[in-house]
């Protein structure tokens, strides 16, 4: 099992500048730590998401860490020049040494999508393109390409990735419809899901594997994000991870609540931490209650790869380098070890 951290990089109460630092020093700890990736979202015109250029963030990730992976989770396509964002991921992949994951994706807000002036009918056709354009571009001399959306012929590519031919792929997957494609193109999934609907994607996801001649021990990773804070005694991490939670979710619904509308169903988070814990999307307590709910969480969803939310709200970085310090000790070890039920 890899371990992994998912930032939203939701803005808390700390002026920006700190904000920034506090969170680069976190990545420091998770490089420290051994944690397999780093994972930012990538969110517009909402306190959700202070890293609106994930690039400039992501360059400074490559600058305080050494084996940490680091990737968009997701790069929203239609809002760049496909030509441009190809040659930003092969920058970052040479600056670190190979150590760029390519998440990819169109956008789960059309609040957001509208205010780059996109016509949320267009952008699925949008990203398939850019993605077909930025994968042809890293294996090839010249680019050309003929689309709807986009249009280039005899493109000098100078510039190539670190990771040949590509950096790994990753999508943020809820759809079971989906599964033929990532298969194929051995791409690395996140779901919202819990439980049985995981289990859903996971199995299916193995058995298309499979089915397309493919060995099991590689299959990539398929994981899915919990909120956790780890402290000395549960009444503590409640306190902290209410508080967070609390924060975070009047982020997360800013926008949507402004347009008098509700995000897509998988989406949609209860308004009480206790909830959501009781849902299984997050736990808090100390490491033996945080280690077994991560256990149960990768049992029933199939998983291979979990995230960890550490820092969300209003927590502040030294609230979050404790809970991540208590987990690296005594929670972390055996879950690297454990093997989920497949």
């Amino acid at each position: 099992m890899k371990l992994g951290v998912f930032d939203h990089m939701d803005r808390g109460l700390a002026p920006l500048d700190r904000f920034y630092e506090e969170r680069l020093k976190l990545i420091e700890a998770y490089d420290r730590a051994g944690f397999y990736g780093y994972h930012v979202a990538e969110h517009h015109a909402t306190p959700l998401g202070v890293a609106p250029s994930p690039g400039v963030w992501l360059a400074a990730i490559a600058q305080r860490s050494k084996q940490l992976r680091f990737g968009a989770l997701v790069y929203l396509l239609p809002l760049y020049h496909p030509i441009k964002l190809l040659e930003e991921i092969c920058m970052l992949d040479q600056m670190s040494g190979g150590r760029l994951m390519l998440g990819v994706g169109r956008g789960i807000s059309p609040i957001e999508m509208g205010f780059y002036g996109l016509d949320p009918a267009q952008t699925p056709a949008m990203y398939a393109e850019a993605l077909e354009v930025i994968l042809r571009g890293m294996t090839s001399a010249v680019l050309n390409f003929e689309g709807q959306h986009y249009q280039y012929r005899d493109v000098p590519m100078e510039i190539e990735p670190f990771q040949r031919p590509h950096p790994p792929l990753w999508y943020g997957l809820g759809r079971p419809e989906a599964i033929p494609w990532a298969a194929q193109h051995k791409v690395n999934i996140v779901g919202n899901l819990r439980g049985e609907g995981m289990r859903t994607l996971t199995s299916a996801y193995r058995a298309e594997w499979e089915r397309t001649g493919n060995d099991p021990a590689d299959i990539p990773l398929m994981g899915t994000a919990r909120h956790v804070v780890v402290a000395e005694t549960e009444k503590e991490a409640i306190e902290i991870a209410r508080r967070g939670y609390d924060k975070w979710r009047a982020s997360f619904l800013k926008l949507w609540i402004a347009h008098n509308q509700m995000p897509v169903a998988h989406a949609v988070f209860p308004e009480r931490y206790e909830d959501a814990e009781a849902q299984g999307r997050a736990v808090a307590g100390p490491p033996d209650k945080v280690r077994a709910a991560l256990m149960q969480a990768a049992d029933e969803g199939g998983l291979n790869y979990l995230l960890c939310r550490f820092a969300f709200g209003d927590i502040t970085g030294d609230e979050a380098l404790h809970s991540i310090d208590l987990f690296t000790r005594h929670v972390m070890p055996d879950l690297v070890s454990y093997q989920p039920k497949a």
